[in-house]
């Protein structure tokens, strides 16, 4: 049977493990910590904003599993907070087992404590991929979604240093660019002042270490905003922050909580000892990144040019998703791009004419519309994302944002796409 080989577990690459294994693969995922979905493992949120649009045409894909799994996971819906609506929430303390079950009862080999540090490449053509350890790990087709985090040297260089995040490189070592292996030359992401990366968006708190009324609100509402005195203000931290759909004022002047879980706190960093000063914090502790109170891990060190099929540029069987595809913010993201890149890597195998999304979708215009504008001038400095930020204010201009369910798949209907994912392209 043909072989896919996923490297990167997150959710991009949870999506394209799950589309080539429906499409007739034998999948291999190599995964370099002991957990899967990755940044998942801190996130939460999903649905919001644009979000829902694309999750529901992504479903009618036939890119369902996932986004079942966080629905039947979820915590809090149709939850409003500043900026940002009808969102759901997932308890990240809980998401991971299930992914891990699904992804193994569908056949697909994970492998975890698997960090691939070295490459077999010729002439476009990716053969092998070498695991630390020495072995190789043979393939007919790849996907690369080890996403643009780390290794610890970029964070200690553009950020505060290394944050001890749940990606825990100093454990399980820092990620290495497969795409670089093979001799692409990755993008790099720079901030408004031209700095390179981006911090992570958020940190989270030990939900049981707050007040008892933010507590009650958490439970509640899902959310809880609590607002800063003036001295404790800095308007500066929104232009560092991945995460550009929540650079708004009210994320200054604010401490937006949402509740995870943990009580995930919308800010790259904030030092615990100004924490304590506000009210219904004195005894906050701080879970992730256990350096939250200085730093947070640095973002989009390595992106991979690509095509609109997701393949990494001048290859012929090595597949992009998530991070890894563009400087993409998000969950739903990642998991749309895995899905695309996973599902094309069996067309590959099977000598079958790529999938491009047409622009008439959603998810197709936001990946070719992204993919131009990031290699415009000042493209690095740009964020897409379904929630907020440039793509947003697009879709709505565009139409493509909606709620209605019918009006999403008679949009994917009518590009004869629905359910394509669900379709075995190997026997």
């Amino acid at each position: 049977m043909a072989k896919v080989v996923v490297i990167g577990g997150g959710w991009a690459g949870c999506a394209a493990a799950i589309s080539a294994s429906k499409a007739g693969a034998e999948v291999v995922i190599l995964e370099k910590t002991d957990l899967l979905v990755g940044l998942g493992n801190v996130g939460g949120i999903m649905r919001n904003n644009g979000r829902y649009t694309a999750c529901e045409e992504a479903m009618c894909f036939g890119a369902k599993e996932l986004f079942t799994i966080t629905d039947e996971n979820a915590t809090h819906k149709n939850m409003n907070f500043p900026g940002h609506n009808h969102a759901t929430i997932y308890n990240v303390l809980k998401i991971e087992p299930p992914v891990r079950k699904l992804i193994k009862d569908m056949g697909i080999d994970v492998r975890i404590m698997s960090r691939v540090v070295d490459v077999d490449c010729e002439e476009g053509l990716l053969k092998a991929v070498i695991l630390e350890d020495g072995e190789r790990i043979e393939g007919d087709s790849f996907v690369d979604t080890t996403g643009s985090s780390g290794p610890m040297g970029n964070c200690s260089k553009y950020g505060n240093g290394c944050a001890m995040c749940v990606l825990r490189c100093p454990s399980f070592g820092g990620r290495v660019s497969i795409t670089a292996r093979c001799g692409v030359e990755d993008m790099i992401g720079k901030r408004c002042d031209g700095d390179f990366g981006a911090f992570s968006g958020s940190m989270k708190l030990l939900k049981e270490s707050l007040g008892e009324d933010i507590q009650k609100e958490l439970n509640e509402k899902g959310f809880a905003v609590i607002p800063l005195p003036k001295s404790l203000r800095n308007e500066k931290k929104l232009d560092i922050k991945v995460c550009q759909q929540y650079a708004l004022h009210e994320f200054a002047e604010n401490i937006v909580l949402i509740d995870t879980g943990h009580a995930k706190l919308m800010s790259p960093f904030f030092e615990l000892e100004k924490l304590r000063s506000v009210p219904g914090f004195e005894t906050a502790c701080i879970v992730d990144p256990y350096s939250g109170g200085k730093g947070n891990s640095i973002r989009y060190m390595a992106v991979s040019p690509r095509d609109n099929y997701m393949r990494a540029q001048g290859m012929k069987n090595l597949f992009v998703g998530g991070e890894k595809s563009g400087f993409y913010v998000g969950h739903t993201e990642a998991i749309c791009t895995g899905s695309l890149a996973g599902h094309n890597a069996v067309r590959y195998l099977a000598n079958m004419e790529y999938l491009q999304l047409p622009t008439t979708t959603l998810i197709g215009d936001f990946l070719a519309y992204s993919n131009e504008e990031m290699h415009k001038k000042d493209g690095e400095k740009k964020r897409f994302t379904f929630a907020g930020s440039i793509y947003f204010e697009r879709m709505k201009e565009l139409g493509f944002y909606t709620l209605d369910k019918d009006k999403i798949a008679k949009r994917v209907k009518d590009a004869n796409l629905f359910g394509v994912y669900d379709k075995k392209i190997l026997s």
